[in-house]
């Protein structure tokens, strides 16, 4: 059997396919500033061993997309994996057992670095699949395309979203797949059909300066940002009530998929407040100051205060709700000025409110209709001798972007290693977990292609 024979070229091959992931590890790709060039090449030269077409779209300093696909024809089905190269700076390297870029194994069950599990694991098992379906030169009525990404750490503008418009508007894909990490411990795998929209607002208070001897002759701005804090909560009831895709009930439903009874699972999900919070952060609209400053001297009342709000939110809400909502609490709440120009007399109260940067929010509305997307969740639970189960990616990623753009609806999230190592010192991937995805991929591929 075909499948039989991807499995074995996989078993054989499991030292080759660690040593990429290693290399694409090693390759720094910090964003910001980027460098995603430099895991590009590494894809390309691996790529090319087997004669897969590459095309490496450059921009910028040293930064880059690519794209790779089976062959030359795009006329019939084409099935579209999308990982991003860029991974997020390693904060102080001080805290890492090892180094971030060293690629490190350990036990000869992880590896770790900067990117292991936030992305460079999944792409990398992306990557091989299309090698291992070149190599062995099966029958296909369809194309893969490999879509590796710059940008998605800083929203995706110069990546996934600049290669829909630009590149592979002309390669209609039917069904896409984004590697982002679905492991949610001690749960299986997630296969993720929808997520969340994220908003960053940035406010600035401006006040009236003055000596500290008589505040009262100026206006304090972090007093100002003061009253914000206090009162966001009440934003909510100017937010139009967007009801969630799913709701707890729902997605608990969901989650018992993989378990033996829904009982088993409420017990579970008390002895695990990640998971509680999960459920209640995925079906809330929330919002948290993540940055504040303020002042220049210990004697000197501030005219000016900066802070960066985050809110999270269901599909459908819009940048238009939020701001709306904001500019209401400050005008009609707390009596200050909203302004959208940073400028004004030295004598002049106001807020200016900025978007600092928007991701939109998507869901796949008919995803219990596909028979495509049962198909890979009988690979996955066959590979992992361990069912799946669908749920909402818990962050933003570059699917939301496949789907809004009306590239391709029906886009999962599905990849290698824990959500919960990424972004944080000593991030890692288990070996075995890498080795499954790319079979899961490799697996579907050939069944989406036959």
């Amino acid at each position: 059997m075909i499948q039989d024979q991807i499995l074995n070229e996989i078993e054989k091959n499991q030292n080759e396919f660690i040593t990429l992931l290693q290399e694409l590890i090693q390759a720094e790709s910090y964003n910001p500033p980027g460098n995603e060039k430099n895991v590009a090449i590494v894809i390309e030269k691996y790529l090319k061993n087997v004669n897969i077409k590459t095309e490496v779209l450059s921009f910028g300093d040293n930064r880059a997309n690519l794209i790779a696909y089976l062959n030359d024809n795009f006329k019939g089905k084409n099935l579209l994996f999308n990982g991003h190269m860029d991974v997020v700076p390693p904060g102080n390297e001080e805290d890492w057992k090892y180094p971030p870029l060293s690629a490190i194994i350990k036990r000869k069950k992880y590896i770790y670095g900067r990117g292991a599990t936030d992305m460079k694991g999944g792409l990398a098992a992306m990557i091989i699949a299309l090698k291992i379906l070149k190599k062995l030169e099966l029958k296909l009525s369809g194309n893969l395309i490999l879509n590796a990404v710059a940008d998605e750490e800083m929203g995706g503008l110069y990546g996934t979203k600049w290669c829909i418009e630009n590149r592979l508007r002309t390669f209609k894909p039917t069904f896409a797949i984004v590697s982002e990490p679905t492991r949610l411990k001690p749960l299986p795998h997630i296969i993720s059909i929808g997520e969340r929209g994220s908003l960053l607002v940035k406010i600035v208070t401006k006040g009236i300066s003055t000596h500290s001897t008589w505040p009262f002759m100026g206006k304090n701005a972090i007093n100002m940002m003061s009253e914000i804090i206090q009162k966001l909560d009440k934003v909510d009831e100017y937010i139009p009530k967007i009801k969630p895709p799913l709701s707890i009930e729902e997605l608990k439903n969901l989650m018992s998929a993989a378990f033996p009874s829904l009982e088993i699972l409420e017990n579970i999900i008390s002895e695990q407040p990640i998971l509680n919070n999960i459920l209640k952060a995925l079906t809330q609209f929330t919002k948290c100051f993540t940055i504040i400053k303020g002042g220049i001297k210990d004697n000197t009342v501030p005219d000016r205060c900066e802070s960066i709000i985050h809110f999270r939110f269901s599909p459908g809400l819009k940048i238009d709700h939020i701001f709306d909502a904001l500019k209401k609490l400050i005008e009609e709440d707390l009596g200050y000025n909203v302004k959208s120009e940073l400028v004004g007399d030295t004598e002049e109260i106001f807020v200016y409110i900025e978007n600092f940067k928007y991701l939109e929010g998507s869901y796949w509305k008919d995803w219990e209709k596909s028979t495509i997307l049962k198909t890979f969740c009988g690979i996955v639970e066959n590979v992992y001798n361990r069912k799946p189960f669908y749920f909402l990616h818990p962050a933003w990623s570059d699917a939301a972007t496949i789907r809004n753009e009306e590239y391709c609806p029906e886009t999962i999230i599905f990849g290698p290693g824990s959500g919960a190592t990424a972004h944080l010192a000593n991030e890692y991937i288990e070996i075995q977990d890498f080795i499954n995805a790319i079979k899961v991929y490799t697996l579907f591929a050939y069944e989406f292609l036959k």
